[in-house]
């Protein structure tokens, strides 16, 4: 078996072979929009290389590729932490130890030259909110941009040393059972009170809003730990990357006194309109999905994304948001089904909030941590703190 840089066309479209073998007998499995992938490590659409590097690694064995893996950096988050910490992602490798260890070797080295002391994975070189985490509970069709993995994966990963650094639930919410009445009473409540506004998203003013989703987003994740501001450029992407699917009704901000305070960001789940396609979106598949979208060939949508700034929270402005998308979503009752993917552990307040509405656990996720020095402590991700209003 050897190691192979990902270098050219060839190469690149090797990368993406290796899943078709690795799930060809997965009923589950999804495969990713390869444009979307191959966009992750384009430097002229991905902003992160704009103060970061990636690379990406083949395993070949007996002329085949059997594996594949990618390396990257983010310099910005790099350095807060304890210990410098590089990421790896896009992991896909057959139930075989010594080929494992020898794509985790290859992120590792890149790494190490690169003065990392450690690493992340499966992450995404980009945003939490696609591609990240290990799947380990909940073996079912992925939504998304979430990750999907077989189970052995997981055997992989921690006896070659990597340990859970924080666990991401992705919950579910049953469309057909009404929410909990005390929860609208609060709704009720905060949305008769003067100064507090809810507007949906307004593709004709996308600009003003995508400003607001950056003071919300600031403001409310200032507490996670190794927080850095999100970049204007990465938020347009995302917003551009969606724009075929998106439904303007339902993504929601909050404002008090004409001060973006909070947002919710829902979209379909893409993935049951793409089912099939093999990750190709060309002319016929950009056909066959929107005819889909049309006659209402999906039952699920995800929320994506859930934020209120913190000397605002316990005030209900979440409560808000739902009760607007609930208004919504009564005009689209062909979901019966709500991912919120996902929480991670080290922020109990939004999992209380959102097992409050009747949301189930359906998926668990880690983000794994592999420190280099065995002699150097593992430390998991700290808790957000439960007060942050002051």
């Amino acid at each position: 078996m050897q190691i192979i840089e990902v270098k050219t066309k060839q190469h690149i479209k090797a990368f993406h072979q290796v899943s078709f073998g690795i799930y060809k007998n997965d009923p589950h499995w999804i495969c990713p929009l390869i444009s979307m992938v191959e966009n992750i490590f384009d430097p002229s659409v991905n902003k992160f290389f704009q103060h970061g590097e990636a690379t990406r690694f083949l395993l070949e064995r007996d002329g085949t590729y059997i594996g594949r893996v990618a390396a990257f950096i983010n310099r910005k988050k790099a350095f807060t932490f304890q210990i410098p910490t590089g990421g790896m992602g896009f992991f896909e490798c057959p139930d075989d130890m010594d080929a494992a260890f020898m794509l985790f070797d290859a992120c590792k080295n890149w790494l190490e030259v690169r003065e990392m002391k450690a690493m992340d994975g499966p992450i995404n070189f980009g945003e939490n909110d696609n591609f990240w985490g290990l799947l380990v509970e909940g073996f079912t069709e992925p939504g998304f941009g979430m990750n999907y993995h077989p189970p052995y994966y997981q055997n992989l990963f921690e006896t070659y040393g990597f340990n859970t650094y924080f666990e991401q639930e992705t919950q579910h919410l049953d469309r057909t059972k009404p929410f909990p009445e005390r929860f609208w009473n609060i709704a009720r409540w905060l949305i008769s009170k003067p100064g507090f506004e809810y507007k949906h998203l307004d593709k004709k003013k996308l600009p003003e809003f995508l400003a607001d989703f950056k003071v919300v987003y600031d403001d409310a994740w200032k507490f996670h730990e190794n927080f850095t501001p999100i970049e204007p450029g990465v938020i347009l992407n995302a917003f551009n990357e969606s724009k075929a699917i998106i439904d303007e009704n339902l993504i929601w901000f909050a404002y008090y006194e004409g001060k973006p305070i909070g947002f919710i960001v829902m979209f379909p789940d893409v993935n049951q309109l793409i089912k099939g396609f093999g990750g190709k979106l060309n002319w016929l598949n950009k056909i066959r999905m929107m005819y889909r979208l049309k006659i209402k060939k999906i039952h699920r949508s995800r929320i994506v994304i859930l934020g209120v700034s913190p000397q605002y929270q316990r005030y209900g402005i979440e409560s808000g948001l739902f009760w607007f998308l609930d208004k919504e979503m009564l005009k689209r009752l062909w979901y019966k089904e709500v991912e919120i993917s996902w929480v991670g552990d080290f922020n109990p307040k939004m999992k209380a909030l959102l097992y409050n509405i009747g949301a189930k656990r359906a998926k668990i996720h880690h983000t794994m941590r592999m420190v280099f020095d065995k002699d150097q402590k593992f430390v998991r991700a700290s808790e957000i703190p439960v007060n942050t209003r002051d």
